[in-house]
């Protein structure tokens, strides 16, 4: 039995290894809002959408485009969704309360405890079954499909029934029927557990006394060690028939685990879809293209956590950065440079991982790889200053990034001087885009940038945040190269309260 909602030919594996530099990604990039909006208050949905949303990278245009159209058809029938997810949940719950035999060495305790547990299955198959049959009408997607069609498949009525009977019968109401053969010293060996082919004798024969055609002995009821020695052999009887039914139980939970696993996934999509619902934000499916093409075209894009921080719908952005490998973002402070960068990262990640994105519509190259380089703050151990700290994760991520991967710099080398830091950013980002790297490297260093502003490199694209004339950022970015002025009247104004009115006539 396969679920397979995630992958075409797999199941999510939630054991995977995850991203070496998770921790910095998931701080650059503020994921744990994104992820707390997915999981509401479910920490098993906050740990698959965490794990879902860090390994996408590794996940194939084909497969990132199954996951679509099956969050497509979450999308058009949550409550059903959501319906077979509580199944799940409910089921495995349901095994932590019952399943205590596993932990015993006695076989009769095993079967005991996997027969309960069967029945407890079978009933919330059963239901699973009927919700499917109700509703498979209303799917389209592959994956549903073909779950729907495995359910239809594996637990007919037959299939019930006969589950049904093997539960009556290794109830063992008329006892145990064991066949065996002497082994040496007349020992029992080759135990084996046969169905009884009939009840007992006729009701006239027990009226008369007749008992049945076969020799039979009892065990007096205080002869403590016969009947430990019974017990023995019944337990070697049953012990094979303990042990399968305790790994078909096994087969059936494991099935419930993925499904709830799977279906984990989508309701943290649900639960984000809602939120970004309610404050007016729209969403859009992404379509992924060819690894190495530089593509990267959108319109709309916003950051999605900040709208959750926000609780508001936020400005979108337009781009349209094709066969571009480098985008460099200057401008004034505070005017949307930074949570560009980051809706940017966001939207890859959550694309890779199939899901919407927060846009009105987006396209990019799939990446091999995500990495960012932000400014830090001051080591506190003082045992190195920025700038060494800065170059020391530089070299982490060059031993790890592979080609075609994304790199996303923040006001990287400003902790020196602007000579030296343009020089040390210059460097490092010509290595990078000939290992085909694909760089987006918001900067305040004015040579930096006009260097590579003047020497019209064809896969480059500047961007410049957006300032009125007036002082006013409209959080937009347009295509423009740097500005060598830092907007100093800007916070001058902020600090000593200065009116719009006075900073107009200063500027004229």
């Amino acid at each position: 039995m396969k679920v397979r909602l995630m992958h075409p030919d797999r199941d999510f594996d939630l054991a995977a290894p995850g991203l070496r530099d998770a921790q910095a990604l998931t701080e650059d990039l503020e994921l744990e809002m994104l992820l707390g909006a997915m999981a509401g208050e479910n920490p098993f949905v906050l740990h698959v959408s965490r794990q879902a949303l860090l390994s996408g990278l590794g996940c194939a245009a084909d497969a990132i485009l199954y996951r679509q159209d099956v969050l497509k058809d979450c999308l058009k029938n949550p409550a059903v969704v959501r319906e077979l997810y509580g199944l799940a949940v409910e089921a495995v719950a349901r095994k932590k309360e019952r399943w205590l035999g596993i932990f015993s060495r006695f076989p009769d305790g095993i079967l005991h405890e996997a027969l309960a547990l069967l029945r407890l299955f079978v009933g919330a198959l059963r239901t699973l079954k009927a919700v499917a049959d109700a509703q498979a009408d209303r799917f389209e997607s592959a994956g549903f499909k073909a779950l729907f069609a495995m359910l239809r498949k594996e637990f007919s009525p037959e299939y019930f029934a006969h589950i049904q009977d093997h539960v009556a019968a290794l109830r063992f109401d008329d006892g145990v029927l064991l066949s065996a053969e002497l082994g040496q010293a007349s020992e029992g060996v080759h135990y084996v557990l046969r169905r009884a082919r009939h009840k007992g004798p006729h009701w006239l024969k027990r009226l008369l006394g007749l008992g049945p055609d076969a020799y039979t002995f009892r065990i007096h009821e205080r002869d403590e060690a016969g009947a430990r020695i019974l017990s023995d052999i019944r337990e070697r009887g049953i012990n094979l028939v303990a042990n399968a039914l305790a790994q078909s139980t096994d087969h059936i939970l494991s099935f419930f685990q993925v499904l709830r696993t799977e279906l984990a996934f989508y309701v943290g999509c649900l639960n984000l879809s809602d939120r970004l619902a309610a404050m007016g934000a729209p969403i859009c499916f992404p379509r992924p293209e060819a690894a190495g093409t530089h593509n990267r075209r959108f319109r709309g894009l916003y950051d999605v956590c900040l709208v959750l921080t926000l609780g508001r719908r936020a400005v979108g952005n337009d781009l349209d950065a094709d066969g571009k490998g480098l985008v460099v973002i200057t401008g004034a402070n505070r005017g949307g440079k930074s949570t560009f960068l980051r809706a940017v990262g966001l939207a890859q990640l959550m694309m890779q991982a199939g899901m919407f994105v927060g846009a009105e519509s987006f396209a990019a190259e799939l990446c091999a790889g995500l990495f960012t380089h932000y400014k830090r703050e001051e080591d506190a151990t003082m045992r190195r200053g920025k700038l060494d700290e800065e170059l020391a994760r530089m070299s982490e991520l060059v031993d790890t990034i592979a080609p075609h991967s994304m790199l996303l710099f923040n006001e990287s080398f400003a902790s020196t001087n602007e000579r030296e830091g343009s020089e040390i950013a210059r460097q490092i980002v010509g290595a990078l885009l000939e290992r085909r790297v694909t760089v987006y490297f918001v900067t305040h260093l004015y040579d930096f940038a006009r260097s590579l502003f003047d020497r019209r490199i064809e896969q480059a694209l500047f961007l410049r945040a957006e300032r009125l004339d007036d002082g006013t950022r409209t959080f937009r970015l347009v295509e423009g190269g740097p500005l060598e002025t830092s907007y100093g009247e800007d916070l001058y104004a902020r600090i000593f309260a200065v009116g719009t009115e006075t900073r107009g006539a200063e500027a004229s």
